[in-house]
């Protein structure tokens, strides 16, 4: 298919940024996330999601569970989660006139090649129809050397796979900081190069995404590696008030990774 000119964006958005402090999605986050995407779209700017939160959402359907392999756990919980997570994003979607559909993906699927192409087709396809394509792991099929680090490494892929012109990293901090988000002296750097060494500046803080994973350094790597590829990069908190709309509008918001 042939690519539009139009923009295109693509936005993760990270669980901490979903749920409370009792680990439950809190759809009025969902809501805001959706509304942003929707005024986008009426801007002509094309966006495609990456949500997490299928873990958590599982978890709030089965509860306590017994088994002990933590893989296996996984693959569970976001079996169930995922229609969980999709039926609420179809229905908020639904509000605003939209349609949305589920995109699942292994590491494979961006190998050069068959499986590539395909991938590729199926974006365009989504996009041109207005389609607003929501991508997560196949966490039912992935096994450990098809699995993505994270839910960024993922973003980062797909931004490259549909040549976006930018990815915006939804976190629950402010941006990247020059030490601990809770020390009185500490403070946002706005822009990072690709070039710049500021592994000393990382502190992990808070839960990472799903059991585990997805914490601040991945960010950071994920960011610089995707801004080398002359995709600017934003790693914002996605609790604030129209986050999105304000870093495509140029505001200064977050942490801005540039080649």
């Amino acid at each position: 298919m042939v690519k539009s000119d139009k923009k295109r964006v693509v936005i993760k958005v990270g669980t901490n940024v979903l749920t409370n402090k009792d680990n439950r999605i809190v759809r009025p986050i969902i809501h805001n996330i959706v509304r942003q995407i929707a005024e986008l779209y009426e801007q002509d700017i094309l966006s495609v999601l990456i949500s997490s939160g299928s873990v958590i959402a599982g978890k709030e359907v089965l509860g306590n569970c017994d088994i002990t392999d933590k893989a296996i756990r996984r693959q569970v919980f976001s079996s169930v989660g995922q229609p969980r997570m999709m039926r609420t994003y179809y229905e908020t979607f639904h509000d605003y006139g939209m349609k949305c559909a589920q995109v699942l993906a292994t590491k494979r699927d961006f190998n050069p090649g068959v499986w590539r192409e395909n991938m590729i087709n199926c974006y365009e396809g989504l996009l041109a129809e207005g389609i607003i394509p929501i991508a997560n792991e196949d966490d039912a099929t992935s096994v450990s050397n098809t699995m993505f680090t994270d839910n960024d490494e993922l973003a980062s892929l797909v931004a490259e796979l549909i040549g976006a012109d930018m990815l915006i990293i939804l976190t629950d901090t402010h941006g990247f900081y020059n030490g601990h988000p809770d020390d009185d002296d500490t403070r946002i750097i706005r822009e990072v190069s690709v070039d710049d060494e500021i592994s000393q500046f990382i502190r992990e803080s808070g839960k990472a995404d799903g059991e585990g994973r997805g914490g601040m350094g991945s960010k950071v790597k994920v960011a610089q590696d995707t801004a080398a590829k002359d995709i600017t990069v934003y790693i914002a908190n996605g609790k604030r008030d129209n986050v999105i709309l304000d870093i495509v509008d140029g505001k200064t918001v977050g942490t801005k990774f540039v080649s």
